[in-house]
Order: structure tokens, then sequence, then C-alpha cells
């Protein structure tokens, strides 16, 4: 059965209470439920996993890719420094899918740049909660 790994950086365990006006009212556990019914609906098997810790976001990354697994990533502020997670993702082969909350381009300067947009296979950002489904979309569509 396809896998696919959505993974989440630092403080998204925090949805839901942590700035409202940026990041919206979901919680993680209500993105994770919606994309679990969508995932089940196509046969696809969804794991769900978040960290606070950057070597433990790289180890599942790598595992997810090695394995063959498509990867949604919400690498949170790691997006902007971590040159560890671009090399886990180069180095195990994943197809990755970068996505945000926000728009990340209409925030702060440091925001602006991205490690892991190079060797993703693209990013979604803006839309909320909904940039993980758009993401779980895109994967759906392409075949592996």
């Amino acid at each position: 059965m396809r896998q696919i790994h959505v993974l989440n950086g630092p403080n998204l365990n925090l949805l839901g209470q942590r700035e409202p006006a940026i990041y919206g009212s979901q919680t993680l556990g209500d993105i994770e439920a919606e994309l679990r019914a969508k995932a089940q609906a196509a046969g696809v098997a969804l794991i769900f996993a978040q960290t606070n810790v950057e070597g433990e976001l790289v180890t599942l990354v790598q595992q997810a890719g090695l394995a063959g697994a498509d990867i949604i990533l919400n690498a949170a502020a790691y997006t902007h420094t971590s040159i560890a997670l671009r090399d886990a993702i180069k180095g195990s082969g994943a197809r990755v899918i970068e996505v945000h909350l926000s728009n990340v381009h209409a925030r702060e300067e440091f925001r602006h740049h991205s490690t892991i947009a190079p060797v993703a296979l693209g990013v979604i950002a803006g839309f909320g909660a909904k940039s993980y489904v758009l993401a779980l979309d895109a994967l759906l569509a392409m075949s592996r």
C-alpha cells in the first residue's frame, strides 16, 4: 500500500492556540483527521508525526525517503535554517512537498528563504490548513 508521511516541525503542536490570526484555529489533530479521511478514501496509508527536535525530523525524512514514501513536510522554522533537512531529503531520494499555513513571502524577510524548496517537488503556502489538503491532492494525482 502506498504511504504518504505528513511530517511537522517545531511549534506545530501548538496549532489552534498559537497566533490564530496567522496560523488559524484548527489544531494539528484537526488537520490529521481531515487528511486521514481523504487518504483512507484513496486507499493510501497516512503516517503523521510532529517533533520539535531537528534531528528527529531529519530521521523521519530519511526513513520515509528510503522506504519510497512521499512526504508532506511542514518544517516550520527549520525551513529557513536546516541544511540537515535539505540534505536528508536529497540523500534519501524523498519526494517532498513543502507546506506552510501562512504565506511566508508576505511575512518577515527571514521567512522568505527556504533551504527545502530547491529539493522539493513544490511548495504550497498561505492557504491555512488547506495547504496540507492541496499537498495531499497533488501527491495523490502523481503516480509513484
